[in-house]
């Protein structure tokens, strides 16, 4: 049985606009009834004109902190590689108190190479930052548990990412929501080595909210496997939130 009920995320990639038209699509999107609104961390455009236009993830979450009033904010998701686990601690828990305790801490081990070369960040091998997460992850929790003001909640944890040995042993330790990008058969595959996970480590898996990317042919069947939180996404030069409305009357006709 489903308890939770379904979440629309959306990810507005700070990537081929303006600043200006950022704010206007996100406060957009809060009106139409968006529950989440992530953005991502990168230093250059994934997709288009690779010089194309670009911002940071962090301070534009702390933009959102101010301009939104209600949506959940966060990034899908922060790479762990570019700053030190108290630090990021610290800045989580600043945007936290910013948006009166909307933040969601989206993290991840890094995988974009340009990033790493173009600032000067050692990329190194995916085991590797992957390890490198897993040493700041207990960095980060313990960094909460000092900083004065505390958060005003239990900040969220959110991991992304979908390795069997490493990463959903994380997931397992430390995470409150779960991002997968699999399709619905990988899906339903990687929740069961969840489970197994979750065993060895002496958790309840119902307690992990699962996170999908938002594709109108799979997600009633992402739902029946227990995902909750459908992310869809939009970037610049002419961010486009059809898909997205769309996306909020499926919620509301499964949540009513």
């Amino acid at each position: 049985m489903i308890d939770r009920p379904v979440r629309i995320g959306l990810q507005l990639q700070p990537q081929h606009m303006d600043y200006a038209t950022i704010r206007r699509t996100a406060s957009e999107a809060e009106e139409a009834g968006l529950d989440v609104l992530f953005n991502w961390d990168h230093f250059y455009p994934l997709y288009g004109e690779p010089d194309g236009l670009h911002f940071e993830c962090w301070t534009m979450l702390a933009a959102w902190a101010e301009s939104t009033s209600r949506v959940e904010i966060g990034a899908l998701v922060s790479c762990n590689s570019y700053r030190n686990p108290e630090l990021l601690a610290d800045m989580a828990r600043t945007v936290d108190h910013i948006s009166d305790g909307r933040l969601i801490l989206g993290i991840g081990s890094g995988w974009f190479e340009r990033d790493y070369t173009e600032y000067g960040y050692e990329f190194g091998t995916a085991g590797g930052r992957l390890d490198d997460l897993a040493g700041a992850l207990p960095r980060i929790e313990s960094r909460l548990g000092k900083l004065n003001p505390p958060p005003t909640r239990k900040i969220p944890v959110l991991i992304g990412g979908g390795g069997e040995k490493k990463t959903l042993r994380l997931v397992a330790k430390h995470a409150d929501i779960w991002h997968s990008f699999a399709d619905a058969e990988t899906l339903e595959r990687k929740l069961g080595i969840l489970d197994e996970h979750c065993t060895a480590v002496g958790r309840d898996r119902s307690e992990i909210e699962v996170s999908v990317v938002g594709k109108p042919e799979s997600r009633d069947r992402m739902r029946e496997l227990g995902a909750s939180l459908f992310t869809v996404s939009t970037g610049g030069p002419k961010p486009d939130l059809t898909e997205l409305r769309e996306f909020l009357a499926w919620r509301d006709k499964l949540n009513a």
